[in-house]
């Protein structure tokens, strides 16, 4: 009986992973890891094994890790050199406890040498070391969440009215976060991939004009779009007081909980045609239909993008 390992259960895409995963599998085959502890005590009261960890640092990994057969690595908060490392830290701990397989959630393109996303060179990078330690893997290469760009449309309603962004007519298959961590789930509960890179899109692809339009639909406003160059888009995330890197600091309830730098170099990604790759690895994967941007405006409380979850000493 094979024991699945998920990491990053406080986060928000490990902890709705984890909620999946609970009605997906039986409970005596699953370890949840977390940084934070208290993430972790309602699954060790329904009697899951479960482990605090820090990736850091190597200590104590491969004991925490030690009765996996698969494990989930859901990748860091943040950018660079210090995510890479940590990456390399559970890779490297998998390795020495003997885990068959790792989940790792990567980037629509991610290996793709002209994609200009900043974020695609850690996921690369975390790829390429899976493979030279030589692990098995499975790598879920996820479109844009749909969620973040839902809350951008309900900020735009509060302001001026107009969405600015560099994205252009560049088309992205939106996805939700919580079709993401349905798909870690059955990422790991499946026996039948091997060496295998999955693209996690959305059902349709579209345009961010398109992705408004839709919200507009629903909703009844009248948000429009206005692109912007990159040095525009930096300047708009400027002043709600965006950090440019994830190395800064992070407004506590702000509705852009991610860097500049991540955002700006991946609407330039879209702009340039890099993140419009379209499968029906998610349906294949999980048997089930992606949920469509239409129904994430229907229920939008549901589908907003959340505070960042990204405690790390």
């Amino acid at each position: 009986m094979d024991k699945l390992l998920l990491t990053g259960v406080d986060g928000n895409l490990g902890g709705q992973a984890a909620e999946f995963l609970v009605n997906l599998v039986d409970k005596d085959r699953l370890i949840f890891c977390a940084y934070n502890p208290a993430s972790l005590q309602k699954y060790a009261e329904m009697g899951i094994e479960t482990h605090v960890t820090n990736f850091n640092h190597s200590e104590g990994l491969a004991e925490a890790f030690a009765n996996a057969d698969k494990l989930a690595l859901i990748s860091m908060p943040f950018v660079g050199e210090k995510r890479r490392r940590a990456h390399k830290n559970v890779v490297d701990a998998a390795k020495q406890a003997g885990v068959k397989q790792i989940v790792y959630t990567s980037l629509v393109n991610a290996d793709d040498e002209s994609n200009p996303s900043v974020e695609k060179l850690d996921h690369v990078y975390t790829e390429d070391y899976v493979k030279k330690v030589g692990l098995d893997y499975m790598f879920l290469r996820n479109s844009q969440y749909a969620e973040a760009m839902i809350t951008n449309y309900f900020t735009y309603v509060k302001g001026d009215g107009v969405l600015k962004n560099n994205q252009g007519d560049g088309k992205m298959a939106y996805i939700s976060r919580k079709d993401c961590a349905k798909a870690v789930a059955y990422a790991l509960a499946s026996t039948e991939y091997h060496e295998a890179i999955l693209n996690m899109n959305g059902p349709e692809l579209m345009t961010i004009t398109d992705f408004i339009h839709i919200g507009n639909e629903v909703t009844g406003h009248s948000v429009s779009y206005l692109e912007t160059t990159d040095e525009e888009n930096y300047a708009v995330f400027d002043a709600m007081g965006v950090p440019r890197t994830t190395d800064g600091v992070f407004q506590e309830g702000s509705e852009a909980p991610f860097s500049s730098e991540g955002m700006v170099t991946f609407g330039q990604a879209i702009r340039e045609g890099k993140m419009d790759l379209f499968t029906d690895d998610f349906r294949k994967l999980t048997g089930q239909d992606a949920l469509t941007v239409r129904h994430m405006f229907e229920h939008a409380d549901d589908f907003q993008v959340g505070e960042r979850h990204s405690e790390d000493h």
